[in-house]
C-alpha cells in the first residue's frame, strides 16, 4: 500500500533558505513536494544580515521563520527528520529517513549546506549573538568598517579573509593557531600577525578579549574564524555526483548535478555563502525541475 511518502515529485533535503525557497516555487507550480529538514540550518548562526535584498537587517532565524510561514501557506509538506541515505532504483530516488521510513521521489534537490569549523577554544556564551564572533565578512564587514578586527586560524586559510577585511579597516590582526607564523604579504598589507597563540576568549562590555599563551591580552570588536568547513555533499557523492576539491557539488546552469534528476543549491554548491545566492540557486533549480517533470493539466 502506498503512503504519502511515495507520492512525491520532488524531495528537497534541507530546510534552509535554499530548500524553503525551492519548496515555495515548486508548490506554486502545483508540484507534489516533500521537504525533509533536520533543523540545523547554518542560517540560524546569522545574528543579523544587512545585505539581503529587501531588508535593512534581518536575523537568520527570522528569515527562516518567514520562509517557513510562506511555505506553510502554500501547504508545503515539511518533515522534521533526516535523510540518512539516497539511492536510485526503478526510475526513482529512494531516501531513507532516520525515523525508519523511506520516501520515493522522481527528482531530488539537495540543499544540505555546510558546517563551519568552530574554534577549538571555547567561545563565550553570547559572543555570536552579539556579533563578536562572525563567519561571513561578505555579509557584515561593512558594519565593521574601521573596527578592530581579528581573523583566527591557520595562515593558509586566514590570509584571504585578512586581505578582504583590510578593505574595511586598517586594524586587522591574524590570530594564528601555530607558533612562528610569518607572511610578508600580510605584513606589507598592514595586517598584524600575533606572535603567540590564543589561549582563551572572554567577553567585555563592548568587545571580545583574547588571552595569549605569552600572557599578552588584546581586545577586538569582532573575530572571524577561518578554520574551513565541512560541505554536506555525502548524499550527492553516494549517488556518484561529481564534487570539486572543496567538496562542493558540481552543477550545470540549471543546478543539475552530474547525476540526472539530482539537483543541488546553496552552500553545498557554491563557496560564495550568501543567502541571496542560495535563494537564486533554488529558483533556478525549482523551475528546471518543474520543466523536467511530466505536465499535469488541470
Amino acid at each position: 500500500m502506498k503512503s504519502d511518502l511515495d507520492n512525491v515529485e520532488c524531495l528537497i533535503v534541507g530546510g534552509g533558505p535554499a530548500g524553503l525557497t525551492a519548496a515555495i516555487y515548486l508548490l506554486r507550480f502545483h508540484r507534489k513536494v516533500l521537504l525533509v529538514d533536520s533543523g540545523d540550518s547554518r542560517a540560524t548562526w546569522i545574528p543579523q544580515s544587512h545585505n539581503h535584498p529587501g531588508f535593512v537587517g534581518i536575523s537568520g532565524t527570522e528569515l527562516l521563520s518567514r520562509l517557513r510561514n510562506q511555505a506553510i501557506r502554500y501547504r508545503v509538506r515539511l518533515l522534521r527528520d533526516e535523510i540518512t541515505a539516497l539511492r536510485f532504483e526503478d526510475g526513482a530516488f529512494i531516501g531513507n529517513l532516520s525515523s525508519g521510513r523511506s520516501v520515493k521521489a522522481l527528482k531530488v534537490l539537495l540543499a544540505t549546506g555546510l558546517i563551519d569549523s568552530v574554534p577549538n577554544i571555547p567561545v563565550p556564551e553570547g559572543a555570536q549573538e552579539r556579533a563578536l564572533i562572525r563567519y561571513c565578512p561578505v555579509c557584515d564587514a561593512y558594519e565593521a568598517t574601521d573596527a578592530r578586527l581579528a581573523v583566527y586560524g591557520p595562515v593558509e586559510l586566514a590570509r584571504s579573509k585578512c586581505f578582504f577585511l583590510r578593505s574595511y579597516s586598517k586594524h586587522v590582526t591574524l590570530l594564528p593557531i601555530t607558533v612562528g607564523c610569518t607572511d610578508p604579504e600580510l605584513i606589507e598589507a598592514g595586517v598584524r600577525v600575533a606572535t603567540s597563540i590564543p589561549e582563551s576568549f572572554r567577553l567585555t562590555e563592548r568587545a571580545i578579549g583574547v588571552l595569549f599563551r605569552s600572557g599578552e591580552a588584546m581586545e577586538f570588536d569582532a573575530i572571524y574564524p577561518a578554520l574551513g568547513a565541512d560541505v554536506r555533499s555525502d548524499l550527492a557523492r553516494s549517488l556518484g555526483a561529481r564534487t570539486n576539491d572543496a567538496g562542493c557539488v558540481e552543477v550545470n546552469t540549471k543546478q543539475e548535478t552530474t547525476v540526472a534528476g539530482l539537483y543541488a543549491a546553496g552552500d553545498v554548491v557554491s563557496d560564495l555563502h550568501q543567502l541571496a545566492v542560495a535563494e537564486g540557486h533554488a529558483a533556478v533549480a525549482a523551475t528546471a525541475i518543474h520543466n523536467s517533470l511530466p505536465s499535469v493539466w488541470r
